[in-house]
């Protein structure tokens, strides 16, 4: 059974959503929050599988107890309801650190369905091959295994499984054009909506980030198509 910490302050929509999800078949556990104090409260005591917050929330707002949930916590699934549509908004809510986005209103089932897909990559998908080590640029030595970019400097930086699982898929096609769609439907479980198009948008830019030092390697958008890891080197399988 999924333990999952529900965070909303609407009363009826919090015992609509509750009751969807405890009806389902292999269920699940729901604790509940009315706003982002509380379930910051409730992460720390109950540690729960995955949590489901609202934006918008009196006391503490989701974007404060995500922020602070992401300095010691990683792991744990985070999926946004809201109503919110815009972009900027979508965008920081990935920037903190939330795993998928959820526009209101919303069925029990759309949402056990883009929480199964979570636990899913959560599970160990993102890296089926775990022998893979790419060599990028000059500087770098990426462990898909265990999402782990190495410097030769000796420094090292931990991934998180999309960042990971992004760059393992650019990295298996170095040079080449990895289309979109095919991103998108791997790790977002979808080809055309638009919040987790602009999640991508997010991850590709860290990932940019990473290699901003080294001339030999470059991140391209190729318009209406998809992105391409430029690399001076050939791909090496160590």
């Amino acid at each position: 059974m999924i333990k999952l910490l529900l965070v909303e302050d609407d009363a009826n929509l919090c015992y609509i959503i509750r009751g969807g999800l405890e009806d389902m078949i292999g269920g699940y556990e729901v604790i509940t929050a009315a706003n982002g104090e509380e379930g910051l409260a409730v992460w720390k005591e109950q540690q729960p599988d995955v949590i489901v917050s609202d934006i918008e929330m009196p006391v503490m707002d989701g974007y404060e107890m995500v922020r602070r949930i992401r300095q010691t916590d990683d792991d744990t699934p985070i999926v946004f309801t809201s109503g919110r549509v815009s972009p900027k908004d979508v965008v920081k809510g990935y920037e903190l650190g939330i795993n998928n986005y959820i526009k209101k209103p919303f069925l029990a089932e759309e949402l056990d369905a883009h929480i199964g897909a979570l636990l899913k990559m959560k599970q160990g998908q993102p890296t089926k091959d775990e022998s893979e080590r790419y060599r990028i640029g000059t500087h770098y030595l990426f462990d898909a295994a265990h999402a782990v970019l190495n410097h030769t400097d000796g420094t090292r930086q931990t991934l998180t499984e999309r960042e990971a699982r992004l760059l393992q898929m650019l990295c298996k096609k170095k040079n080449e054009v990895v289309k979109r769609e095919a991103i998108l439907s791997q790790l977002w479980n979808t080809e055309e909506d638009f919040f987790a198009s602009r999640s991508l948008d997010v991850f590709v830019s860290r990932l940019r980030k990473l290699f901003a030092n080294d001339g030999q390697v470059q991140i391209q958008t190729v318009k209406g198509v998809g992105l391409c890891l430029k690399d001076q080197r050939d791909k090496q399988a160590l």
